[in-house]
């Protein structure tokens, strides 16, 4: 095989879920391979398709039977692809996941292959195609894959992909999965403002009939929301920030502009305006956290502050803020963990 390999990639993976972890996902990989001029062909999401083709299989653990027909599968719809662009070869980047099995990928390469060229006369009927057996893994490819992960900030999610693979995942403790948030938001560091901007932006639209709205100062590794509060000021909303008053407690402060702030401990922006009583007629409470999942469950920082004071001071509506790759699966839950009624 000569070296001066082009790529197309075909963007196929209807075993992904939800929609939403899907969505951004292919937004990913097109928005690496439009970086590199590369094609990029956007392929089916036929979640209950993939569904019935792993029917009966549901209960198999991570690489067991499942993973090798889901494999396939996927291969399979490659493989015709390939044939279909007249191009020669194809391959997968699961071969470069440590968590996959790579006879098994192997095997459904060599399936795929079969399927697709046919057998007899049929297979002269058709151009051949050939799957790629690469192991990505070694000669400093998996080391070269991690730094190129880091180098392009790309998102990178704690598990496969499936509900299957999820709730494995969601074995999680509230402990390892703040540790993940932590270093997610580490790897995605230079994507933050561009993120932040875009979660503002859907956030504007639903605040439009609020007049009391609870926001949030946000600290550096959460959305920045400070632009939309300036423009919800300028709109004559009435803002409220919440402000730590004790070890279990917080209170409400009154904001209208920058000087209703000051420095406090561990060089943190308070809310310094006026107290802030009239808890009941809160309209919308913007809520950050370090993870959300689909349910409205939240992770935070620990603490418990905001279950606490969402349990005493009764809100019309909740909306938790976070960035995508924040939004995971299932989030470990206690009963006095109070749900979001929307996460964006």
């Amino acid at each position: 095989m000569q070296h001066d390999v082009r790529p197309t990639i075909f963007y196929y993976n209807p075993n992904i879920w939800p929609r939403e972890e899907y969505n951004i996902r292919k937004e990913e990989s097109k928005r690496h391979a439009e970086s590199l001029g590369i094609q990029w062909i956007d392929g089916d999401y036929n979640h209950e398709g993939w569904r019935a083709g792993v029917c009966g299989l549901e209960g198999e653990p991570e690489r067991g039977r499942r993973c090798e027909q889901c494999f396939t599968l996927r291969l399979v719809e490659t493989a015709k692809k390939a044939q279909e662009l007249g191009i020669a070869f194809f391959a997968t980047t699961l071969a470069s996941s440590r968590w996959k099995s790579l006879e098994q990928i192997e095997r459904a390469g060599h399936k795929a292959e079969e399927v697709v060229n046919g057998v007899g006369d049929a297979a002269s009927l058709v151009p051949t195609v050939t799957f790629w057996a690469q192991n990505w893994r070694k000669g400093g490819l998996q080391e070269r894959r991690n730094q190129l992960l880091h180098e392009y900030h790309f998102y990178n999610q704690q598990y496969c992909g499936c509900e299957f693979s999820a709730r494995q995942a969601s074995a999680l403790t509230k402990p390892l999965l703040r540790q993940q948030m932590r270093q997610a938001k580490q790897q995605h560091a230079a994507l933050l403002a561009a993120m932040s901007a875009d979660i503002c932006q859907q956030l504007a639209s639903r605040l439009s009939d609020a007049h009391v709205i609870m926001c949030y100062w946000p600290l550096p590794d959460e959305v920045d929301i400070r632009p939309l509060i300036a423009q919800l000021v300028a709109a004559g909303k009435h803002v409220v920030l919440p402000r730590v008053t004790g070890s279990e407690t917080m209170e409400l402060r009154c904001y209208t502009s920058a000087d209703d702030l000051q420095e406090g401990a561990f060089h943190i922006q308070e809310p310094t305006g006026a107290l802030f009583v009239q808890d009941a007629v809160i309209d919308i409470a913007l809520i950050p956290g370090m993870a959300f999942d689909a349910a409205g469950h939240r992770l935070g920082r620990g603490r418990g502050y905001y279950d606490r004071f969402l349990a005493q001071h009764p809100v019309r509506r909740t909306i938790g803020v976070a960035f995508p790759f924040q939004h995971v699966p299932q989030v470990p839950c206690d009963s006095h963990d109070i749900l979001m009624d929307e996460v964006v």
